[in-house]
């Protein structure tokens, strides 16, 4: 069953209730109106990051724009303080502003995104726990986008079979900048022999067709021209990745697997620049090419995170309604010190909630891990950091838990956890998608997979390192696999920035019983780590570790730690690209 439902009370309507209920929906609406258009204004910043190579800009840009969202509901909330009074409004003058916002957005293509900003606003304004249908629109009846049948804009070439380069010259020449293209027919040329290869075994002429989005994509120190290529009877996803090198713009590799594609768009990356004018019907559009993909992780890499966690908050607790005899349990894996964490099994979410207090050697607070959490929200994930999304206030029926989950939440995590009659109320916990424990999926996996997974771990860590980011704990049950065997790191409890670690060698003893001390004989700092003694943190079978620490040294020397440190200080970012060599062009 999905969460109980609290009912209005009636109340006697004012005489000017009707009037103020228009005045308050336009205000609502005007409060979205000024979230969008300033979202819009710092996506369209994107296109001139890429073009001066104005890396540090556009990272400050995406946080920006990610904290413009609350920005724009407190502004609005006060504007309807002002118009209401200091004191929560009637009740019944809110069921007039819902029936007048509902007319006032009727046929809008994103109206599903004015109708989660309107909830986000009366949820904090009369603090709900639950759900509340008569002030609110309800997640469970908002209108899946795939109902959408408005095109989205794009650009749409014909492949001659004789000159297939000549229509994609034609396409880089409508996808212009400032910077000017290098080798433009080069780069024409190299996408066309790339589509055909890739594409070989469509036939003998494979590439009929190619539509692109009209808007370009960005994310880190890349564009993106997002689109779909056609054969005779199929099709495939097609994106094509350019980079400026500062001394012009080129084609730099071009992804038409879906599983390619899927990884672009994952939720262990940062959200894209795309300045959509609408939103809805490029949803529609990206799931046709990634089919597999739920809704509100488009929404979310999108940069509409907040509608993702509506769509989320929908579809799951729709799925949760039909699988009624389903109970909550422990998620797999082994438990956590800070962290409590359970899941629906046929559904591929965990809820994860901090505990009362934390076992030794655990000194964090309650504050610091909800500032760590805050912290990834804002970070360039870079393809290794699992979005976690914060919900408050979720209502279950206490019957769907399993019993030994619901003493331990209850017993654990009574700051965040308390039973009110037949239902449990989750004032804070954070939602991820589910992937396997990397320590349970080395000892089910075969020695090429497992092989492949470990040397995967040790280059997540190392691709965080390049963006300022320190996993902290490097236990293996900290990282996840994803389906393709992509490794992920999802605890953040001890995460910080490459920048306030003190990276040292492990001093020589010097004497036998320094040598078999079994603490350190000299003073450790809070902040210091030793890259030398990671091996015993990591927690590998000696095999894969022998092979890590072969192809991947440079994470046991401090000096590398060091020199990361110091190009961060000069500003200096290392490029991560989204996808692996194999797919760059020559």
């Amino acid at each position: 069953m999905p969460p109980p439902i609290t009912l209005p009370v009636p109340v006697t309507m004012s005489a000017h209730a009707s009037t103020t209920a228009i005045d308050v929906a336009n205000c609502i609406a005007h409060g979205f109106e000024d979230y969008h258009h300033g979202f819009a204004a710092i996506t369209r910043r994107a296109r001139e990051r890429f073009q001066t190579c104005d890396w540090a800009g556009a990272r400050n840009d995406a946080v920006e724009r990610i904290e413009l969202y609350d920005v724009c509901v407190s502004r609005c909330r006060e504007q309807l303080q002002q118009l209401l009074g200091p004191e929560t409004p009637e009740r019944a003058l809110w069921r007039q502003v819902k029936q007048g916002f509902e007319q006032r957005i009727a046929g809008r293509i994103d109206s599903e995104l004015y109708k989660t900003f309107y909830n986000t606003l009366t949820r904090r304004l009369f603090r709900t726990h639950g759900v509340d249908d008569g002030i609110e629109f309800m997640a469970l009846d908002i209108e899946p986008s795939d109902a959408i049948t408005h095109p989205v804009a794009r650009h749409v070439y014909a492949i001659s079979e004789s000159r297939p380069a000549d229509a994609f010259s034609r396409l880089l020449a409508d996808f212009a900048f400032d910077v000017p293209y290098r080798h433009q027919l080069r780069c024409a040329a190299a996408i066309a022999v790339r589509l055909q290869d890739d594409l070989a075994h469509w036939g003998a002429y494979p590439v009929r067709a190619i539509e692109l989005l009209q808007t370009v994509f960005y994310r880190e120190r890349r564009a993106y021209l997002v689109g779909r290529v056609f054969g005779e009877h199929r099709f495939s996803p097609c994106v094509i990745a350019l980079v400026n090198d500062g001394d012009g713009i080129r084609v730099e590799a071009v992804l038409s697997r879906r599983r390619d594609v899927a990884h672009l768009f994952g939720v262990s990356r940062s959200y894209f620049q795309a300045d959509l004018p609408t939103v809805a019907d490029a949803v529609v559009f990206l799931r046709s090419i990634l089919p597999g993909k739920p809704v509100d992780e488009i929404y979310t890499v999108l940069g509409r995170a907040k509608q993702g966690k509506t769509e989320r908050y929908r579809t799951f607790f729709s799925h949760f309604q039909q699988h009624d005899n389903e109970r909550l349990v422990h998620a797999d894996g082994t438990p956590g010190m800070v962290m409590a964490v359970f899941t629906l099994p046929s559904y591929p979410l965990v809820f994860k909630l901090i505990r009362d207090r934390f076992a030794w050697p655990k000194t964090m607070s309650r504050q610091d891990v909800e500032e760590k959490y805050a912290l990834v929200f804002n970070l360039d994930r870079i393809g290794r950091l699992l979005d976690a999304q914060p919900y408050r206030h979720l209502r279950f029926p206490v019957s769907r838990f399993a019993p030994e989950l619901l003493d331990e939440l209850l017993s654990q995590c009574s700051r965040s956890v308390s039973r009110e009659g037949d239902d449990v109320v989750i004032s804070l916990c954070y939602v991820q998608r589910r992937f396997r424990p990397l320590n349970l999926y080395l000892r089910e996996q075969g020695a090429e997979a497992a092989h492949a997974a470990a040397l995967d771990y040790a280059q997540a860590i190392r691709d965080m390192a390049c963006n300022n980011i320190f996993p902290g704990d490097m236990l293996l049950k900290n990282f996840g696999v994803s389906r393709h065997g992509r490794a992920v790191f999802y605890d953040y409890d001890e995460l910080c920035l490459v920048t306030e670690c003190n990276f040292r060698a492990w001093p020589a003893p010097r004497s036998e019983e320094e040598a078999m001390a079994s603490e350190p004989w000299f003073h450790v700092a809070a902040n210091d780590v030793f890259p030398e003694r990671f091996p015993l943190f990591m927690g590998l079978p000696a095999p894969l570790l022998a092979l890590v620490r072969e192809q991947h040294a440079e994470l046991f020397d401090p000096a590398w730690w060091q020199a990361l440190q110091a190009g961060f200080s000069r500003g200096q970012f290392p490029d991560t690209p989204p996808y692996p060599r194999a797919l760059r062009l020559a």
